[in-house]
């Protein structure tokens, strides 16, 4: 009843307050570009793009979602080599000892998976996926060389572009930043059918429009690879992020690359892709 009198004598106002919230701070420059402006800068650079060798040192977790529990395992140096069109070659070492963690390498078919310390070899083809509770012996060519590399739109492919904006704390300097973004859907039309299907979905900021995150989906929209792009440098004229987040959430692995170095289109021969498995492992054919 004291409510109701008090609103109906204009004493409302003594319930209201008024706060203060945090004031994202703008990048100084705020890029345009239209949709195609836009493709075609992504397709310019997979056009420019040959190959690119990389050192990093990755940060792997084990993430299941279900328990809520995510396991950190130590860094280790990884040694990375892309080639077009798919072909792809990642060596790992052990923390401390240097010796060979994983040796995966594809020549955008087929691939070969060596892990040394469980005495174990896998081969099949790119697609194939891992069930094994250990995330190194899940790793696969195809997922790995999207996260390196954007790739360019294929001719069957369909687009659009939303305007959007995020915020990022920086906890160093206690603010927030504000990031306007460019959302590239790219989908593909189901044959005989005007459903669409989602393929990729790339976040373009606006300060650069470079890419910072990149999600695949399959056929069936299910979101396969998750990748973030950050802090993007200056590698002897070649522009590249120094960190690289890459999720596979259906095999519920992330993998945290710090980037130390970068090549830009270096030769690479056929031979430096291909994996010799050593006298007295397993091997397991993937099917």
């Amino acid at each position: 009843m004291l409510v109701g009198m008090l609103l109906l004598t204009g004493c409302s106002s003594w319930f209201i307050s008024k706060r203060k919230l945090p004031r994202p701070i703008a990048p100084a420059v705020v890029e345009s570009a239209s949709a195609d402006q836009l493709v075609a800068r992504i397709n310019d650079q997979w056009t420019k793009f040959e190959s690119l060798t990389a050192t990093v040192d990755i940060r792997a977790s084990h993430l299941v979602q279900k328990e809520g529990v995510a396991t950190d395992y130590p860094s280790f140096r990884g040694n990375i080599l892309v080639r077009k069109p798919e072909m792809l070659r990642i060596l790992g070492k052990m923390p401390v000892v240097q010796t060979t963690m994983f040796d995966l390498g594809s020549d955008g078919n087929r691939f070969t998976l060596i892990v040394p310390p469980k005495s174990k070899a896998y081969v099949g083809l790119n697609a194939s996926k891992g069930t094994s509770p250990n995330w190194y012996e899940n790793l696969r060519p195809a997922p790995f060389f999207s996260a390196m590399v954007v790739r360019g739109l294929n001719p069957d492919e369909l687009y659009s572009v939303t305007s959007d904006s995020s915020t990022e704390e920086d906890t160093a300097k206690k603010r927030l930043l504000l990031h306007p973004e460019y959302i590239l859907n790219i989908v593909r039309r189901k044959t005989d059918s005007q459903e669409l299907y989602p393929v990729r979905v790339i976040t373009v900021r606006r300060e650069d429009l470079l890419p910072y995150e990149q999600d695949l989906y399959d056929d069936a929209g299910v979101l396969q690879t998750q990748v973030l792009y950050d802090a993007y440098k200056d590698f002897d004229g070649y522009r590249y992020p120094s960190k690289i987040t890459m999720r596979r959430p259906q095999e519920e692995y992330q993998l945290v690359m710090t980037v130390e170095r970068v090549n830009s289109n270096p030769p690479l021969s056929d031979d430096q892709f291909q994996v010799t498995i050593p006298p007295g492992l397993a091997v397991e054919n993937l099917k």
